[in-house]
């Protein structure tokens, strides 16, 4: 059972109270005093007037009373004074001639003494089970608190004091949104449908203290409804991340900077095929130069085939630019950029890159990749650098073969908003135990390997919300295939 408002009197001792105040203490003081006054009238009356009805039923009262300030002893204790008040009040007016309706009334108003005592201990028992629960929800760091549908607060934790700043004094009978400082009641409107639909919600919130500082929470919240079905409250609990959120930052930082550290290292690998890709248009520019100048000197001067060459030239100018573009995009330590990008057209620049270390190595190269693919949310160098990692192991694993080096680049849309990129070679391939330890930081099936170009192409994919895996294939080598939602970040 949920605390309700006006049910849930304060179980903890120190309780924060206003100048001029009566407290609590002080209240339990009073009540044994006008318990004792009560008794004291109700025997008066008994002994000293004959009335036709059972005034010791009375004592009920006093019992009753007692629960406010006794425990089970001390309740017993007080029916049995009770009942003793009402025995020598009997015997003082009755002892002479009792008759058969005094001694009816005598023993209603026992019967009802130990009666309303069984259940003054029965609720007594009750009440304390309630407060040790209510207790049990001061034990956790999680602020928790139950607010009504209308979002008035009616119980309020000591974690979330420490939380929000907030005493529970001054939070119950408060709305939770001035006392968390929800800012979004749009998201808060969305979170409460998704409560009454399912009886449950979860998820994150930005909150303020107190004091304004922003606090970021992991949030639960948790449906009660009446006998007839109905809403009526809503117990919140609130854990603070921000810790979490500033730990998860700093990962992140350190995975950027262990990945730009691995474009480098992938820069210095391909160093020979970056030469020859940029060293092949300036030849081709400087030829074509030399050609346009010779048509020139020839008379007349063959304009038109200076124009062709001309065009030729900048058509090489721009392939060198182009190269050398994509490696300052791979070397720049940037923050991560999300973007709208084309899977087809990265996996194109990741080749541009690698055709040397392609045709060094005797590999024949199939792309088939599917036109028109939806775009996806993503960094582009960063999907880049996957794809280049994954083909360069693919190239040095089919180094040592002596069958055909064939490598397959595929992609495809799937129905699920989700596009496919697989990447097959024929190489050596690894056992089904390599199979299980790819992915792990420094793990790594080359003598030379620093094991990490895969653990960290993981980490790109997993942020980009994708999913990556490697599997022998049944003949020859292994596919590596990439899952990427193409479901595009609006924000």
């Amino acid at each position: 059972m949920w605390l309700k408002p006006g049910r849930h009197p304060s179980c903890r001792p120190g309780a924060v109270q206003g100048a001029g105040e009566i407290t609590s203490g002080q209240r339990r003081g009073a009540r044994p005093i006008l318990a004792a006054i009560l008794a004291l009238v109700i025997f008066a009356l008994d002994t000293f007037y004959d009335f036709d009805i059972a005034i010791a039923v009375l004592y009920v009262v006093v019992v009753l009373m007692s629960l406010g300030f006794c425990k089970r002893r001390g309740v017993l204790a007080v029916a049995a004074g009770c009942a003793a008040l009402t025995v020598l009040a009997f015997l003082i007016q009755h002892k002479a001639d009792p008759t058969g309706e005094s001694t009816g009334r005598l023993l209603v108003s026992l019967a009802a003494i130990a009666i309303t005592s069984i259940l003054a201990i029965r609720i007594e028992a009750s009440v304390a089970l309630l407060r040790a629960h209510a207790a049990l929800l001061d034990l956790p760091h999680d602020a928790i608190f139950v607010r009504s549908m209308d979002d008035i607060v009616t119980y309020w934790n000591r974690g979330a004091e420490n939380l929000y700043g907030w005493s529970e004094r001054e939070a119950i009978g408060n709305r939770s949104v001035v006392l968390t400082g929800e800012s979004n009641p749009d998201e808060m409107e969305r979170a409460k449908t998704e409560l009454l639909n399912n009886g449950y919600w979860e998820g994150e919130r930005f909150h303020a203290k107190r004091d304004g500082s922003p606090v970021p929470v992991a949030s639960r919240w948790s449906l009660q409804r009446d006998e007839s079905g109905l809403p009526s409250f809503i117990l919140e609990s609130n854990t603070d991340i921000g810790e979490r959120k500033r730990a998860q930052d700093s990962l992140a930082h350190a995975q950027a900077e262990v990945a730009h550290v691995s474009r480098v290292s992938i820069l210095g690998e391909l160093m020979a095929s970056i030469a020859h890709e940029i060293s092949q248009p300036l030849a081709a520019i400087v030829t074509g130069g030399e050609a346009s100048l010779r048509w020139l000197q020839i008379q007349p001067p063959q304009i038109e085939e200076v124009r062709l060459s001309v065009e030729r030239m900048i058509g090489d100018g721009r392939r060198a630019g182009e190269v050398v573009r994509h490696l300052r995009s791979l070397a720049r330590k940037d923050d991560v950029k999300t973007e709208t990008v084309d899977i087809n057209e990265t996996i194109e620049d990741a080749i541009d890159l690698l055709r040397r270390e392609i045709a060094l190595h005797r590999v024949c190269l199939k792309l088939d990749l599917e036109t028109a693919l939806p775009q996806i949310s993503g960094d582009r160098i960063q999907l880049q650098q996957v794809f280049i990692n994954i083909i360069m192991n693919s190239i040095q694993a089919m180094a040592n073969v002596d069958r055909e080096r064939r490598l397959v680049v595929i992609s495809r849309a799937a129905a699920d908003e989700t596009l496919v990129v697989a990447i097959s070679d024929t190489g050596a391939g690894f056992d089904p135990v390599q199979e299980q330890q790819l992915f792990d930081a420094f793990f790594s099936t080359k003598p030379d390997g620093l094991g990490m170009g895969l653990a960290i192409s993981r980490s790109i994919i997993e942020a980009h919300d994708g999913r990556i895996s490697a599997a022998r294939n049944a003949s020859t080598g292994a596919t590596f295939r990439i899952i990427l939602s193409t479901r595009v970040d609006q924000s």
